[in-house]
C-alpha cells in the first residue's frame, strides 16, 4: 500500500519543517504550503489523506481555506494547528468541519497520536481499493473513471467515487443512508434529509449502466439502505 500523504500548511518554516521531518520519519508522504492561496490550490488538486492547517496564514486565512476545502472536498480529514486557543475559534473551526484542533505549542508525539486517531476514524477513505470490477467493465477509483468493455469512458465526481468505494468495501452488506452520511459525507446524520443519498445513488447507477430494473450492482434493500453486489449477482 502506498504511504499516506499529508499536506502541511504552516507559514512558520521552523515549525513546518519540524512537522514534516516527524511525519516522514513515520513514513508518511508529505507536501508543504506556507500561505493560504497556495495551500488551497494544492489541497484541491492533490491526493491527500489528511491536511494539517494553520489558521493564521498570509494571503488567505486558514478558516477561509477550511470553508472552501469543505465545500469542494467534504470527506478530506483536516486537523487545525494554531496559536488561537480561544473557545470561540475552536468552535468555529469544528463547525466548519475540522476533524480535530490542536493548540500551539504542542508536542510532536501528541500530533502524531491525533493524526493516527483521525485516520482511524476515517475508514470511508480506504486507499488500497482502486479497482472495482463491474459486469460490463471496471471502475478505476484512483482515476475516478469507469471503463466499459465497449471502450466508453465515464468520469466520476469525487463524491461518486467515494460513495462507490465505501459500498464496494462493504460488499453484501446493506449500508444505511445514515451510515453513508456519517462515513462518506462526514456529517452528523441527525435531522438531515437523506434524499440526497438517493439522488447520488441514482446518478451513480446511471454512470454504472446499473439503472435496471432491477439494478445489478447497487441493490436497494428495503427499509435498510443500499448494498454493493459483486459482479452484479443478486443478494
Amino acid at each position: 500500500m502506498a504511504p499516506r500523504r499529508i499536506l502541511v500548511i504552516e507559514d512558520d518554516p521552523a515549525i513546518r519543517q519540524g512537522i514534516v521531518d516527524a511525519l516522514e520519519f513515520e513514513r508518511f508522504g508529505t507536501e508543504q504550503a506556507d500561505n493560504g492561496r497556495v495551500a488551497l490550490e494544492r489541497a484541491l488538486i492533490g491526493e491527500f489523506d489528511l491536511v494539517l492547517l494553520d489558521l493564521i496564514l498570509p494571503e488567505r486565512d486558514g478558516l477561509e481555506v477550511l470553508r472552501e476545502l469543505r465545500a469542494a472536498r467534504p470527506t478530506l480529514p483536516v486537523i487545525i494547528l494554531t496559536a488561537r486557543g480561544e473557545e470561540e475559534d475552536r468552535v468555529i473551526g469544528l463547525r466548519l468541519g475540522a476533524d480535530d484542533y490542536i493548540v500551539k505549542p504542542f508536542s510532536l508525539k501528541e500530533l502524531l497520536a491525533r493524526i493516527a486517531a483521525v485516520l482511524r476514524r476515517s475508514p470511508e477513505r480506504p486507499t488500497d481499493l482502486t479497482e472495482v470490477p463491474l459486469p460490463d467493465g471496471s471502475a478505476n477509483l484512483a482515476r475516478r473513471e469507469i471503463l466499459f468493455d465497449d471502450g466508453q469512458r465515464v468520469v466520476l465526481s469525487e463524491r461518486e467515487a467515494d460513495l462507490l468505494r465505501y459500498l464496494a468495501t462493504n460488499p453484501g452488506r446493506a449500508v444505511s443512508r445514515d451510515e453513508i452520511l456519517s462515513r462518506v459525507w462526514r456529517i452528523n446524520p441527525h435531522g438531515i434529509d437523506t434524499r440526497t443519498i438517493d439522488m447520488h445513488v441514482a446518478r451513480l447507477r446511471e454512470k454504472l449502466r446499473d439503472s435496471g430494473p432491477p439494478p445489478r450492482v447497487l441493490q436497494t434493500v428495503r427499509g435498510k439502505g443500499y448494498m454493493f453486489t459483486e459482479y452484479g449477482e443478486g443478494p
